[in-house]
């Protein structure tokens, strides 16, 4: 089940007292906007790599239903764990963002699926096929403890995750 996109500076406002209690946080502001999808919601599955997409692509080959993979990939700047190819897999699959704690490559591609995307940067190298990581376990990505289940909100302004699913 996909949220309707809310404007996370509303929701920040409506909410004052869930960043209080921690329920929600906001992620630092250091990720690029990639993708047609420019505001995107949903319940979160988390993914932990390292240069190597593999598992990457197997979450994204399953159907997305409106949910919003987050890649903890170590913050790497030296591979990409995203391209065209596995972005209009995401599309058509059904999800509604992937958040990227690395880099993604074919860009222009990525701005044509209608996925929304974040990620640190972009880097022409291909990723690892190893098939290393850890999927659906607690991630840190931007400063903020993520786990799968709970809910991502991202717009123009920032990307929020809350434990529940939220409104305003």
């Amino acid at each position: 089940m996909a949220a309707l996109p809310l404007a996370t500076a509303e929701v920040c406002d409506a909410n004052s007292h869930m960043i209080t209690s921690g329920e929600l946080r906001a992620l630092q502001p250091v990720f690029r906007v990639y993708g047609g999808r420019r505001l995107f919601a949903g319940p979160v599955v988390t993914v932990k790599v390292f240069e190597d997409n593999v598992l990457v692509r197997a979450l994204l080959e399953e159907k997305g239903q409106g949910r919003v993979l987050v890649v903890d990939g170590g913050g790497s700047l030296r591979r990409a764990l995203l391209g065209g190819n596995i972005a209009m897999l995401a599309q058509n699959n059904g999800w509604a963002g992937i958040v990227i704690n690395g880099c993604v490559r074919d860009v222009d591609e990525i701005n044509e699926c209608d996925v929304g995307v974040r990620a640190l940067g972009s880097h022409p190298m291909k990723s690892d096929k190893r098939g290393m990581g850890e999927k659906h376990v607690p991630v840190t990505v931007a400063g903020t403890r993520i786990c799968d289940g709970e809910w991502l909100y991202a717009d123009a302004d920032g990307i929020l995750v809350s434990r529940t699913e939220l409104s305003v």
